[in-house]
């Protein structure tokens, strides 16, 4: 029972994932440019 509990998240989550790559795509460009900036001030 536990493991098909575990199975169904992991496939959720990976149906969320899939769903907003775009989304998780444009918060990694974020990321990066606000560590960019952060490396240029230093």
């Amino acid at each position: 029972m536990v493991r098909k509990t575990i199975m169904t998240a992991a496939l959720v989550a990976l149906a969320l994932s899939a769903a907003g790559c775009n989304t998780v795509r444009g918060v990694g460009d974020d990321l990066e440019s606000a560590a960019d900036a952060v490396d240029e001030e230093t």
